[in-house]
């Protein structure tokens, strides 16, 4: 075949029909099938109570801690590893930063860099024992998890610490409202999120045209434009909510400079491919020089440092540093990013998944306790998702490799 026949058939070779590709990405994107039958299903269950507009900012401002802790657990996990600690170490730091700021009077702003840099030294330790010594990261982070929480304890002595100061108190239950003056629905809100849509919208259109020009098949054109029309609906409906209620969240805008960060952390950066090739084979990463140790303290620097920021953000919210904060925090960070995609061989996962994994998980308690569900059931179905979602992500690699086969 000479170069031109080539050439000639990758022109023409046909899209994929609109059947198939629908359920080709309703595969590839089951997880946001499940965030769509979740919302359904309790706003049915609530009589819409779940998609008000006071409750999609609660829903915000509540699980704000959950999705910074999912997006440095997914890191964790696509390198093969697993972090146990992440609770403990947040309930700890916002222990101190509590400590810092009512008995030694530090201002809040100096607390909160002391406080990220505490996470990060916390990480460092154990990554050191991952990375250098050997010691299997269920262990370390096993052992962490115990002392951060005995540390705890020991900082607060069973006793809280309240009050704190409004700049503190604002990044979990700040919002940006009234900058261009009072309006029922605030325009500046508003107009943010007619703005994001609008870069999504021509994000979008730009990856498709590049797609067409490289020669290759791309899905029926009204395929791509309904599910553009909804991920630009969903996005407008709760800008305009959160519009008619107080504003944007500051956790919100916390929540969305992170995931921008990591995204293109882990998509277009050397880093993040070592954290990819080092989960998906780790001898093959040290043959190709990647150095496996020094990606693996990085990682844990990292969620040690998120640990922190997640600590913050609840104390903060709470107004309140209590010997129990944190309890519980890591398996909603681990069910988040296991819910969202991740595989627990690593070396797959994405930032996006564990976002919508968290929002998931955070919408199945929210939901529930709108329904008076008590604590033992939310639990339990909690676990079910868990469950049928690493089920599902193990019965889809199995199909396909034997349609690979």
């Amino acid at each position: 075949m000479t170069l031109d026949d080539k050439q000639a058939s990758v022109k023409t070779r046909p899209a994929y029909g609109f059947a198939p590709m629908i359920l080709r990405d309703l595969r590839r994107n089951s997880m946001v099938v499940a965030l769509v039958i979740v919302v359904a299903l309790f706003s049915f269950l609530t009589d819409g109570t779940v998609v008000r507009d006071a409750n999609i900012s609660n829903l915000i401002a509540q699980n704000g801690y959950v999705l910074i802790l999912a997006v440095g657990m997914v890191m964790v996990i696509i390198a093969g590893h697993i972090d146990l600690s992440v609770g403990s170490v947040a309930g700890f730091v916002g222990a101190a930063a509590g400590v810092m700021i009512a008995y030694w009077s530090i201002p809040w702003p100096i607390v909160i860099v002391l406080a990220l840099a505490v996470g990060g030294l916390i990480g460092a330790w154990q990554g050191f024992w991952i990375a250098y010594v050997g010691v299997p990261s269920f262990i370390v982070t096993l052992a962490g998890m115990i002392t951060f929480r005995g540390l705890t304890l020991v900082v607060l002595g069973r006793n809280n610490i309240g009050s704190f100061p409004e700049g503190y108190r604002a990044l979990g239950n700040g919002f940006l409202t009234d900058l261009a003056g009072e309006y029922e629905t605030d325009p500046v809100t508003v107009g943010v999120f007619v703005l994001a849509a609008a870069v999504i919208a021509l994000a979008a259109v730009r990856s498709r045209k590049r797609r067409l020009r490289l020669n290759g098949a791309d899905e029926p054109f009204a395929w791509f434009l309904t599910k553009l029309v909804i991920q630009l609906g969903a996005l407008l409906f709760v800008g305009f909510a959160l519009a008619r209620y107080k504003g944007i969240p500051v956790i919100l805008i916390i929540v969305v400079l992170i995931v921008i960060i990591y995204t293109v952390l882990t998509r277009r950066t050397a880093f993040g491919r070592h954290v990819y090739a080092i989960g998906g084979n780790r001898r093959a990463a040290e043959l190709s020089g990647v150095k496996t140790k020094r990606a693996d303290l990085l990682i844990f620097v990292n969620m040690g440092v998120l640990a922190a920021l997640a600590g913050l953000v609840f104390t903060a919210r709470l107004n309140l540093s209590n010997p129990s904060s944190g309890t519980g925090f890591e398996l909603e960070a681990i069910a988040a990013a296991f819910v969202g995609g991740a595989a627990i061989q690593g070396g797959a996962g994405t930032v996006g998944g564990a976002v919508i994994g968290g929002v998931v998980i955070g919408l199945l308690n929210n939901g529930m306790s709108i329904l008076g569900l008590g604590t033992e059931w939310q639990q339990t179905v909690k676990g079910l998702v868990l469950l049928a979602a690493v089920g599902f992500d193990f019965w889809n690699k199995r199909r396909l490799a034997r349609s690979r086969a």
